[in-house]
């Protein structure tokens, strides 16, 4: 079975290699369709994304570009392929698109449709404070993450993961479902389901916005959003105190927090008043003081210049009261 690739970032990568490395023997990747090299790093040097970087290594033919055009659907379509596989390419494939394969293009999404179509799923579950996830194998169509269904995948998320964590986790559950998938649509014995499309929230991008934590929240909720938005893009506060050199104004990224509960409250032994935001120090654990009378214990965080490091390490050299807003 010929195949066009089309993804850009890392999980797409894993995705690509794995189809390169298949043991079946009858895939073959005839050409990689990717988003065009980007500036990277503090010296914004030109790279190629990570599914080129693979592509090219493996010495296959490789289309860049930003939008699937007429030249490129006619590119993709000179190479013949039987199907077109799509891992987070970065932009929605057309009708003309679409037909320039014999069999269209399939898509691994990181969610189980209709839940969470859009462009950032994992991120959304978590925020969302989801307990199960999976992976969603179907056909492309015009609309977002609306095709039929070839095969869903359950998974439980596991309770200290990050979006980066869950994300590395369902890459791989993708590409075992990719190929179980793969024989079936070359065989043509089974068509794949329709989706029943309802009121679904979509999985929008997260913003820069969005990252900065709002302490009224419950520590259950700042929780979910410190998870949601590691590695990006990443969730952030701003720490005041009587030192100048921390109430510089710059974000204070919180890399990992774990929720409170109601026994760890009372088990502190101590009275202390509950305003929002203020950092208490509480037998070496970190806490911060949320909504509606909850803790969050910080675990792991990046004041602003500084590598990332211990909460507890952080806190050990603080002088004065540390409030975050």
């Amino acid at each position: 079975m010929k195949i066009i690739f089309a993804g850009t970032p890392a999980n797409a990568a894993a995705t690509l290699q794995a189809l390169l490395q298949g043991e079946s023997g009858f895939v073959e990747v005839v050409a990689v369709l990717t988003r065009p090299d980007a500036p990277l790093g503090r010296k914004r040097v030109m790279t190629p994304s990570p599914v080129a970087q693979v592509a090219e290594a493996a010495g296959i033919p490789v289309i860049k570009t930003k939008r699937v055009d007429e030249p490129a659907v006619e590119a993709l379509s000179d190479f013949g392929a039987d199907l077109g596989v799509i891992v987070a390419y970065g932009a929605l494939l057309r009708r003309e698109a679409l037909a320039s394969t014999a069999k269209g293009w399939i898509n691994i999404h990181y969610s189980l449709l209709p839940l969470w179509r859009g462009a950032a799923p994992v991120q959304n579950a978590l925020l969302n404070g989801d307990k199960t996830t999976g992976v969603t194998v179907f056909q492309l169509d015009e609309g977002m993450d609306t095709g039929p269904v070839w095969l869903k995948v359950p998974a439980e998320v596991q309770p200290d993961e990050n979006a980066g964590d869950l994300l590395r986790r369902l890459t791989a559950l993708g590409i075992s479902a990719l190929w179980q998938v793969l024989p079936e649509i070359a065989s043509g014995l089974r068509s794949p389901t329709p989706q029943v499309i309802g009121s679904q929230a979509l999985a929008a991008k997260p913003t820069r916005e969005a990252a900065k934590i709002n302490f009224a929240q419950t520590a259950v909720q700042i929780e979910n959003q410190v998870r949601a938005f590691n590695p990006e893009p990443v969730a952030f506060a701003f720490a005041k105190t009587t030192e100048q050199s921390i109430d510089s104004g710059e974000p204070f990224r919180i890399l990992a927090a774990r929720a409170l509960g109601a026994t760890d409250w009372a088990s502190l032994g101590e009275t202390v008043e509950h305003t929002l935001g203020l950092v208490s120090i509480q037998k070496n654990r970190v806490l911060v003081h949320c909504g509606q009378g909850t803790l969050l214990e910080l675990k792991e965080v990046q004041p602003a210049g500084k590598k990332p490091m211990a909460a507890s390490d952080w806190a050990r050299g603080l002088q004065n009261e540390v409030i975050f807003n």
